[in-house]
């Protein structure tokens, strides 16, 4: 049975974050957690959507970075976000998301952590779980990585294959935004690791951003997500080595 769930924004360290922890009975909390990367809508309708199955299906903490710091897709248009998305710093971000993950570990007594994104929150998720060698698990939907990075990038590519945790990456093949040399080259990092496995997977018609429902007026990019959402979500189950509501 799926668990219930408590779910509001919170603040940490300065920074506002969206929560969404299982119920449990006093001594019986969770002990894994997911810390989740929001695509370009920031902590939107649809992040939370996905923040909360997590907890619900999957029985870990489910904790969303707030990207834009108030603002989302539930009040703030696109284009607008696109040019916020623009004046991203890496070092910021990643800083953001360091404190986000001490919280999860120091003050939520969660010893084993995972991270998941989509979009932009996916090329986080990859340089993430390069840099935090704790992480169980790194888990990136369509990861906006493009090749020839402005030199004040960070290098998701070499972060890849930097990872010592098990990965799962979802990439589709009619990707507009990223060459499919990106793919190649995450590809080729990924499976030159020999301290953890990669799950690579290709849907060779779906295009950017296919897990948004926006999309899935198209069949291709609905029918993507249909199958690696419910994947990803066993995935998380079975690496933070948490079995899930209802599990003996």
């Amino acid at each position: 049975m799926p668990s219930e769930i408590i779910t509001g924004y919170i603040e940490i360290d300065g920074l506002r974050a969206y929560k969404a922890s299982p119920t449990a009975a006093a001594g019986d909390r969770p002990a894994t957690g997911m810390l989740v990367l929001p695509m370009v809508t920031g902590i939107g309708e649809q992040v939370r959507e996905w923040t909360d199955t997590i907890a619900r299906s999957t029985g870990n903490v489910a904790l969303a970075w707030d990207t834009w710091h108030g603002r989302s897709s539930d009040d703030t248009g696109f284009d607008d976000l696109r040019v916020l998305s623009q004046q991203l710093e890496d070092d910021v971000a990643l800083q953001e998301q360091d404190r986000l993950l001490r919280h999860m570990r120091e003050e939520l007594g969660l010893t084993s952590i995972g991270v998941v994104g989509w979009c932009l929150g996916g090329r986080y998720a990859l340089i993430l779980g390069g840099r935090n060698r704790s992480l169980v698990n790194v888990i990136a939907f369509h990861p906006t990585v493009t090749m020839g990075e402005t030199a004040e990038a960070v290098d998701a590519v070499a972060h890849a294959g930097m990872i010592e945790a098990p990965v799962f990456m979802a990439y589709p093949g009619k990707d507009s935004i990223v060459p499919r040399e990106s793919f190649l080259a995450l590809q080729q990092a990924l499976q030159s690791r020999h301290q953890a496995p990669s799950i690579i997977q290709l849907y060779p018609e779906a295009k950017h951003g296919f897990s948004d429902k926006r999309r899935h007026n198209e069949a291709v990019n609905e029918s993507a997500y249909r199958l690696s959402w419910p994947q990803a979500l066993e995935f998380m189950k079975a690496t933070t080595g948490h079995p899930g509501p209802g599990a003996e």
